[in-house]
């Protein structure tokens, strides 16, 4: 992948600042649509975290848990958030806005990725990619030979921070609810 990619790639949570301030600018959220964008990123954010507890970031090709379902778990629990987000706003703009951001980067990072662990677990990886899809779940779990059973990890999950995702969600989500009084007074 190009140094362009590895830059976008990097500059994508920065990138998402620009984005969470225009998906404010356009939101009109009330309190169902927050209600049913919060549910929905709970969802996300479960799994987000059901990911993170089984994520040995550069240590191990990771093929277990929701890794037997997709290859992208914590970026289809992204997915979810996003979703969550565009339903919480009530806005068509803010979700194309949400849409296209998370379309374009992810994709972008997604493959950067496939090609940094093709690098480091080449063959291993091959097989993994053959029987997992990239974004959208299998519904079993995907068994190769020679993997680990590999465990869910709290301490993993909190080495991999992602108690971050939720307290960035519940923020964006108050500045929803902050949006709506503003917007309803």
């Amino acid at each position: 992948m190009s140094s362009a990619a590895a830059v976008f790639a990097r500059w994508r949570v920065r990138l998402g600042y620009l984005v969470a301030v225009a998906v404010l600018w356009f939101a009109r959220p009330d309190p169902a649509s927050l209600a049913a964008g919060a549910a929905i990123g709970l969802v996300g954010l479960g799994i987000r975290a059901y990911a993170a507890g089984y994520l040995h970031k550069q240590e191990l090709l990771t093929v277990t848990g929701p890794y037997a379902h997709t290859r992208n778990p914590l970026y289809f629990g992204s997915s979810l958030l996003a979703a969550g987000t565009a339903v919480a706003t009530r806005s068509w703009i803010a979700a194309a806005v949400l849409l296209v951001y998370f379309a374009v980067v992810y994709s972008v990072v997604m493959r950067r990725e496939e090609g940094e662990l093709l690098v480091h677990h080449g063959a291993a990886f091959r097989a993994y990619a053959d029987a997992v899809p990239l974004f959208f779940p299998r519904i079993s779990p995907a068994r190769l030979a020679g993997a680990s059973p590999g465990r869910f990890s709290f301490a993993q999950y909190r080495k991999n921070h992602e108690y971050q995702a939720a307290f960035g969600y519940l923020l964006l989500l108050a500045a929803l609810l902050i949006r709506w009084r503003l917007w309803a007074a």
